[in-house]
């Protein structure tokens, strides 16, 4: 039988479903005590950062002399006693005063320093002075800071930049540190090329070795990424067996799953022993722990990454990142946290420890998370999170409302500075963020994608600052003020236009199906992707199904659901259907044909409360220069003569 692959029956399984910290415990457990890297000496001025492998003790002491703290003149303090305003004392200068700077050492037989603020200068030989001084007045004594032989930092200490100062001053010049762990990261997998390379249908971009490379640095470790391996089982074992005589951790990523070509548990088997194929984590689960055998007998970390990104990450954080403290004898390094308060429900899998990502912003006084994107492979929900909340494997979820802690993956300042925007999704968006940032470097726009009444009723709730919404009224033709009075009945409100944007029907190009209509939709040989209940979009799609007497159970694919305009548009660029409604910008984006069906008013409503605020008021202003409309237009399909106005509810709302 061929390695390249293997049956049906030769599929991989997962072995067991174990707790994170069950699983991490076997590890650790199985490769030895901690703090067993080697040590190395390196100089002091170059240790930042590094684990200090043996105490450290002060050489001399600092200062090792008695110094003056003060420019001034040194005294015998005993020659000043008696001196006051009305009989001041007159000291010889070079006999009974001596002249010292900040840090000079101590003239012998002086014991104190006079500030040269306070004396009088007689002449060039005396002065006088109003005020006796005590003994080792604005004198540093020698020892102050440390004592010879003192403990300065012990092993385990992770080295900071005030540490380095403060062992030179205490005479110490190399240092005895732990050597930095490297880690070998092998990408697999025949589907997978290099950024920048020509892609055909199939091939995945690798950039998983640059996140994992990136996260080893933070932790103090130093990556060795290997050139894409193919997906073969003597393939991937020659890489591993090499891994293991130039590394301390063994990565390999992909094929941890349960596919045909999926052979890191083949290889761990192979070189060494499997400690835990599948760990109770979403995103995550296929992570494979294991250890190899190097040539000298030493059993080695053999880790299997899953190849899903979200997942990769996941696994080095809760595995590799720890391990990698364990073996230099150092405390893992932790995110920060804070209590934060769920804008809505998120149901989670009992068993499995899930980590939801979320958006952050104070909105009332209350920090809030939005969940963001979900899933294994969306790299772009940790591009975009501000942190993450851990759901226990005992919960089924987390409830709109409930507090829960957030692991930072952005500092708090920076997240206080989010205005929150939730409600409908528009490409424009993106653009008014970016010009937000680039003008106010404190503030950020993060929109969560919800639809319109969602967005109205996360203002309601006090869970974003401000709603995007389209709501059309089929009974008036106007937009969103029935549903304001409807979801935020006596709360007053500041109604601000965005853009005003072109609606229509997204199709391939060439049209194959010669879709000219919405009546075209419910045809038998037609598939629409949609957009969320709730969603402008969708709400303009059922009054326009409506008007033409069509049920949206005639409509194939009306409850395949996608969440923004892009993906979409995305969803008939790739065949996956036929047609959909969203605005022209998007179908521009992705080269589809398009057919008109109007315009609409996107605008932003935020509650009187939060108006004032100086994000709000930054936002607004950028809303409203030319520079930004020129540029929203030229994306195509909007309308920009009524952006950044204040608007008032018609006159019979």
């Amino acid at each position: 039988m061929s390695d390249t692959a293997l049956p049906l029956s030769g599929r991989n399984i997962y072995l067991e479903n174990i707790a994170r910290g069950k699983a991490l415990g076997r590890l650790l457990e199985k490769v030895g005590p901690a703090a067993s890297l080697a040590s190395e000496t390196v100089p002091v001025a170059g240790a930042l950062g590094r684990i200090t492998a043996a105490p450290v003790y002060a050489a001399i002491s600092s200062p090792h002399f008695h110094a003056s703290a003060m420019d001034g003149f040194a005294i015998r303090a005993e020659k000043s006693f008696g001196a006051s305003a009305i009989e001041p004392r007159a000291l010889t200068i070079g006999v009974d005063a001596f002249p010292v700077d900040t840090g000079d050492p101590l003239p012998e037989g002086t014991d104190a320093v006079i500030m040269v603020e306070v004396v009088n200068e007689i002449d060039s030989e005396t002065i006088e002075i109003e005020a006796a001084v005590a003994p080792w007045n604005h004198i540093r004594v020698a020892g102050e800071d440390v004592v010879e032989g003192e403990l300065l930092v012990p092993p385990g200490h992770r080295l900071r930049p005030y540490d380095l100062g403060g062992i030179l001053a205490a005479g110490v010049t190399g240092i005895s540190v732990r050597k930095l762990p490297v880690v070998a990261i092998i990408p697999t997998g025949d589907e997978l090329v290099a950024p920048g390379g020509n892609l055909k249908p199939g091939d995945l971009i690798e950039f998983n070795s640059v996140i994992m490379s990136a996260q080893v640095t933070e932790w103090g470790g130093e990556p060795y990424v290997y050139p894409i391996v193919e997906d073969r089982l003597a393939a991937i074992e020659e890489a591993a067996r090499d891994a293991l005589e130039r590394a301390d951790i063994v990565l390999v990523n992909a094929g941890s799953s349960a596919g045909r070509e999926d052979f890191t548990s083949a290889v761990v088997k192979k070189l060494g022993e499997l400690l835990v194929h599948g760990v109770a984590i979403f995103p995550g689960k296929p992570t494979i722990l294991g250890v190899g055998n190097s040539a000298s007998g030493r059993a080695k970390p053999l880790i299997g990454i899953p190849g899903y990104p979200v997942s990769a990450v996941l696994a080095l954080q809760e595995f590799v990142r720890p391990l990698m403290a364990h073996l230099v004898g150092s405390p893992d390094r932790e995110y920060e946290s804070a209590p934060a308060v769920m804008s809505r429900k998120s149901a989670s899998r009992p068993g499995m420890e899930e980590f939801l990502r979320v958006k952050l912003g104070e909105v009332g006084g209350r920090l809030i998370a939005l969940p963001a994107k979900r899933g294994a492979s969306v790299i772009s929900s940790l591009v975009g999170a501000d942190a993450m909340v851990r759901i226990p494997p005992s919960s089924e979820g987390v409830e709109a409302g409930e507090e829960v802690r957030v692991e930072l993956l952005r500092p708090l300042s920076e997240v206080r500075g989010n205005i929150l925007m939730a409600g409908s999704h528009d490409n424009a968006l993106d653009l008014l963020a970016s010009r937000v940032k680039e003008r106010h470097r404190a503030v950020s726009l993060s929109t969560s994608a919800v639809g319109s009444m969602a967005g109205l009723i996360a203002v309601r709730g006090g869970e974003a600052h401000v709603a995007g919404s389209h709501l059309l009224d089929p009974a008036t033709g106007g937009y969103n003020w029935s549903y304001i009075r409807r979801y935020l009945k006596g709360r007053e409100v500041v109604v601000v236009n965005f853009v005003q944007r072109e609606q229509g029907i997204f199709l391939p190009p060439g049209n194959p199906k010669g879709i000219a209509s919405v009546a075209d939709l419910a045809r038998d040989d037609v598939t629409i992707a949609n957009r969320q209940s709730g969603a402008g979009t969708r709400v303009l799609l059922d009054h326009l199904l409506a008007e033409a007497g069509i049920s949206p159970a005639k409509v194939n694919g009306y409850g395949s659901v996608e969440t923004t305009h892009v993906a979409l548009a995305m969803a008939v660029a790739s065949g996956r259907a036929d047609a959909g409604l969203g605005i022209f910008a998007a179908a521009k984006l992705l080269g589809l044909e398009f057919v008109s069906l109007g315009w609409e008013r996107f605008d932003f409503i935020f509650p009187a409360e939060y108006w004032e605020i100086s994000s709000i008021q930054q936002l607004i202003e950028v809303l409203r220069e030319p520079s930004f409309a020129n540029s929203v237009e030229a994306l195509g399909g909007y309308k920009t003569d009524l952006t950044g106005r204040v608007l008032t509810p018609p006159e019979d709302s």
